[in-house]
């Protein structure tokens, strides 16, 4: 997935700074432009991770041409481009998994999630987010 990105150009003494249009208060930057661009897809990632675990909605994308025409966005200081998201981070669908783990881990593991009253998987997938 693409979200469109405005660039703001940097110098020698002045970083790149991105926004994401489409994701309020989503932004980034970058010493070089290439990095600028590499820092707002991960600022994109985390900004949609936190709107699921807050139970936000995520808007899509918006076309190219519709952002350019605002005038907000309009003039020469301006770089458009586009920073990449892996979709998996929108997809709450569940799916299984097989993990290796030696049997004292597994052991701790499970003793650990009976502590919480979590199911292993539960316990898991909690650890994942708080970490």
């Amino acid at each position: 997935m693409h979200y469109p990105i405005v660039i703001e150009r940097g110098s020698d003494t002045e970083a790149y700074g991105v926004i994401v249009p489409d994701l309020p208060g989503c932004f980034s930057a970058g010493d070089a432009f290439e990095e600028a661009v590499s820092n707002a897809a991960e600022a994109i990632a985390l900004w949609v991770e936190d709107a699921i675990d807050q139970g936000k909605e995520v808007p899509r994308p918006s076309s190219l041409d519709a952002l350019r025409a605002r005038p907000d966005w309009a003039g020469p200081e301006w770089i458009w481009g586009f920073a990449s998201v892996d979709p998996a981070l929108f997809d709450d669908t569940t799916e299984r998994v097989n993990i290796t783990l030696p049997r004292r881990i597994l052991a701790r593991l499970d003793s650990r999630a009976k502590d919480a009253g979590e199911t292993r998987s539960g316990f898991i997938a909690k650890m994942a987010l708080s970490a």
